[in-house]
């Protein structure tokens, strides 16, 4: 076991892991923040996705020692009031279905936008392509990506 001092959302954290714990399980299992979810354990779904110094990372395959001073942001951080545009356009154009994938599509998404604030359509489908969505709303995720760029 290690000591970590890790910066979540704005708030100093310490866990005591070992070192090659996953970024994902520390933070489910010892920080209680559920949102990030596990999908498929080798970075191919995007439901673990989080923010790290603003850039989109698959936390299930990236282990904790590599975290560093680096700022982590979880789906649980992105806005205070679910106000983001991204979350805003999500409910406009009532993307979820079972919603599963929907915290690693919006991470996607809000980090495309911020280095990108105005994708073609190109770049948006290059960007969301390591996204899985098991009910195959894609059509709306594209759309809202779009919307959320115009806020």
């Amino acid at each position: 076991m290690a000591s970590f001092q890790l910066s979540i959302n704005g708030e100093q954290q310490s866990v005591d892991v070992d070192p090659s714990t996953p970024l994902l399980w520390v933070l489910r299992d010892h920080l209680s923040l559920k949102g990030t979810k596990y999908g498929c354990g080798i970075a191919q779904c995007g439901a673990c996705t989080v923010h790290m110094n603003g850039t989109a990372i698959r936390s299930c395959s990236f282990p904790v020692s590599a975290v560093g001073n680096q700022p982590i942001t979880t789906i649980e951080g992105l806005s205070e009031n679910g106000d983001h545009p991204v979350q805003k356009a999500w409910l406009e154009l009532d993307v979820a279905q079972c919603g599963y994938c929907q915290p690693g599509q919006i991470m996607s998404a809000a980090a495309l936008l911020k280095a990108n604030p105005n994708p073609s359509d190109q770049e948006i489908e290059s960007s969301m392509n390591g996204n899985l969505c098991r009910c195959g709303t894609y059509v709306r995720i594209k759309a809202a990506v779009k919307k959320a760029a115009t806020y």
